[in-house]
């Protein structure tokens, strides 16, 4: 196993019609990554991955470009037409010729599985010495779903999909949970003698078991401890309820790491942002994207995080603040009502309430980057239009549109003189009541 000799199949060419959606199904987003990300993660979480073969069809020059831009041991196989899952893994065998090993089939749709649970899952299948092994869960509730039919001394029998099962079988509470572990060399060969003899005119994976044991070779099924792991995303309600459950999970696990979330409920945290102790997050704050956020902030409430933020710490982000792939180091407060996007803040920097780092050039459309460096201070409802840099101890006062750089210890100033016209609200009631003449 130290050599990484697993290869994964990740089947990901179903189109997804439930999503009511042009985008392929496994692109859709939690926390602004893809489902198939997650997947991808998860199965190189493990550590014992040399390659991911994903399986693409629906939308497969999205996904496609999606894998690349992703990973660097993803490799993309066409499966057109979609025939069906035994014959999406068949897809890989011209990528396998000269394998021996391992080979793990997930779903790109599942991105509740985790890496822990995959690493216990191939090692089990490889210290038992199996030709096959099917992941299984335990349903209160099987309706629909492929019973794992066992022999008395726990060996998989056989998996009987719900419409053909007796009235014995459906009250088998283990199912199918679509996760295959298999010996590439005695199971492979096996892929060129499914048919397809059924009324959608596929070729099923789960025939594979059947042959495997018709073939007298060992199967076996694992029975997963936790089912929402394979929760599968079919429709928009489910992608819904599996962001729910990521997000429970995610919270979870950074409360037992010492951070405070005041309303668990209302607070959305990616499982890809780190968080430090004894941060405080308050209601109604979402974190998308990879980010880290240090020790002793405080972010909240109602502030928004987003991809590729370095915050340090005792960082102060406060309400109604957005922050966009940008560094703001220890000790600095962005209090409220602010934009800073594409920029880096030093120590004990001060946005006033209200500053906003204009990053984009719409003509060009580029993003430029604006410094603000240690001990700065912006005024209320300031600009600074990128590129730009405030130097140490510079100052902005309120109500500045900043387009040049600041030298230190300098308060800058640009707005227009202020004007006080008297009486000007009296004048100009009499003339709405002569008429305006």
């Amino acid at each position: 196993m130290e050599n990484k000799k697993v290869i994964s199949v990740v089947l990901a060419a179903g189109k997804g019609t439930r999503m009511k959606s042009n985008l392929p199904k496994v692109l859709h987003p939690i926390y602004s990554k893809p489902l198939l990300g997650y997947v991808i993660d998860a199965v190189n979480g493990t550590g014992l991955i040399r390659e991911n073969i994903v399986i693409v069809g629906h939308g497969a020059e999205e996904v496609e470009k999606f894998v690349k831009e992703y990973t660097n041991n993803a490799i993309c196989k066409l499966q057109t037409p979609q025939r069906g899952t035994g014959d999406a893994v068949a897809k890989a065998e011209s990528l396998l010729k000269e394998f021996k090993g391992t080979v793990l089939v997930v779903c790109g749709d599942t991105p509740l599985i985790r890496s822990e649970t995959l690493k216990d899952f191939i090692e089990t299948h490889e210290k038992n010495k199996s030709a096959l092994t099917v992941m299984s869960a335990i349903f209160d509730n099987p309706a629909n779903y492929g019973r794992i039919v066992r022999n008395e001394d726990g060996s998989l029998k056989c998996i009987t999909e719900e419409k053909d099962a007796d009235s014995t079988i459906k009250r088998i509470k283990e199912i199918n949970a679509g996760i295959y572990c298999f010996d590439k060399e005695v199971v492979f060969p096996l892929f060129s003698e499914l048919k397809c003899n059924n009324a959608q005119g596929e070729y099923y994976l789960t025939d594979i078991v059947a042959k495997v044991i018709e073939k007298g070779m060992k199967a076996e099924a694992y029975t997963l401890k936790n089912n929402e792991e394979i929760f599968g995303i079919n429709s928009k309600t489910n992608l819904a309820q599996a962001t729910k459950i990521l997000n429970a999970r995610t919270n979870a696990k950074l409360m037992e790491e010492g951070v405070t979330i005041v309303d668990p409920e209302t607070v959305y945290i990616s499982p890809d942002t780190a968080i430090g102790k004894d941060t405080i997050i308050f209601p109604n704050v979402y974190i998308s994207g990879k980010n880290t956020i240090g020790t002793n902030c405080k972010i909240g409430p109602f502030a928004h995080i987003r991809d590729g933020a370095e915050i340090g710490n005792n960082v102060r982000i406060g309400n109604f603040v957005e922050i966009k792939k940008s560094i703001i180091k220890s000790n600095t407060n962005v209090s409220h009502l602010s934009y800073i996007g594409d920029s880096e803040l030093g120590e004990h920097v001060n946005i006033g309430a209200g500053t906003i780092t204009a990053n984009y050039d719409p003509v060009l459309k580029t993003k430029t980057k604006t410094i603000i460096k240690d001990g700065a201070n912006t005024g209320s409802n300031s600009v600074l239009v990128a590129p730009v840099t405030m130097q140490e101890n510079s100052m902005c006062a309120a109500g500045s549109v900043i387009t040049k750089d600041v030298e230190a210890n300098a308060l800058v100033i640009n707005r227009a003189p202020l004007k006080i016209f008297k009486d000007w609200v009296t004048e100009r009631l009499k003339k709405g009541e002569s008429g305006g003449k």
